[in-house]
């Protein structure tokens, strides 16, 4: 069985909580900020959030993905999480949630959380570097995105 890789990283966006969830729940904009080349909403629930999103994504050094992911959102908007229910070419199983605190009202405090299972070919050195580097690259680009509208 292939490893699955873990990475978490936190990051302080100046913005209420409301706007971030906007900017993480608006999908289809994703291949606008993130690291993303296609998406399709496939499914949606209770007043219309998308529950189940197919993603297609360039892996650095390994090729490109498809995953389609099933999303769940916490009472309160706290927390977004999310597991494959499909995926194909350089990844396995995709796994992962958005923590999220404003106690201020002003900023949000937003955790990611990501479990990543590549291919068995894959080097180890890839694998634990590039679960970093994707957590540092979406929180980033994340906060750019919810702070410049």
């Amino acid at each position: 069985m292939a490893a699955v890789e873990q990475a978490e990283g936190s990051i302080v966006i100046d913005a209420p909580l409301e706007d971030v969830v906007e900017v993480i729940e608006d999908y289809e904009a994703y291949p606008e900020w993130a690291d993303v080349r296609t998406v399709e909403v496939r499914q949606r629930g209770e007043g219309g959030r998308p529950t189940e999103v197919a993603f297609e994504v360039d892996v650095p050094v390994l090729g490109r993905a498809s995953y389609t992911l099933r999303y769940q959102y916490a009472p309160g908007d706290t927390a977004i999480s999310w597991t494959s229910t499909d995926a194909h070419g350089a990844v396995r199983e995709v796994r992962g949630e958005y923590l999220l605190d404003d106690p201020d009202g002003e900023a949000t405090t937003v955790t990611y959380r990501l479990a990543v299972e590549l291919g068995p070919l894959v080097p180890g050195f890839i694998r634990t570097e590039g679960a970093k580097r994707v957590i540092e690259n979406a929180l980033e680009r994340l906060k750019r995105r919810v702070e410049m509208g």
